[in-house]
């Protein structure tokens, strides 16, 4: 799920400032503590290898977060795509991976407990790979 920032509600419009907020934009109950998280992915990068594996082959944790700038292709478990842009906010449900259209910055908020294990599992499989 994606929501540009000019289609986020404005809730609040005056001169000394504007916040938009999108309610409803996924559930983090029984997750524990969230993590913050920087990524760049470079142009081209599929992560898909680096989760066979997992449940699915699939990143099975969710995330919520904001692209600086870059072009993502998302890819879910039943087969949707979606793309994600600079300027999007995003909430990408368990059952994912995710292809670098263009050299990317996001920013993520992830259950942190879950996606330890997704980034160990990764850093597992690059070391195989060297």
């Amino acid at each position: 799920m994606k929501i540009a920032k000019e289609n986020i509600p404005v809730k609040i419009n005056s001169p000394a400032a504007i916040a938009r907020q999108k309610t409803g934009f996924g559930d983090a109950s029984g997750y524990g503590k969230i993590s913050g998280e920087f990524f760049t992915l470079n142009e081209g990068t599929d992560i898909s290898p680096l989760l066979a594996g997992l449940h699915d082959d699939k990143c099975q944790c969710p995330h919520w977060g904001y692209v600086l700038e870059g072009e993502i292709k998302v890819v879910y478990t039943d087969g949707s795509e979606e793309t994600v842009v600079g300027g999007d906010l995003f909430y990408w449900p368990p059952g994912h991976t995710v292809i670098a259209l263009k050299t990317s910055n996001m920013i993520l908020f992830s259950p942190q407990e879950e996606h330890s294990h997704v980034i160990g599992h990764i850093i597992n499989k690059m070391s195989q790979t060297v």
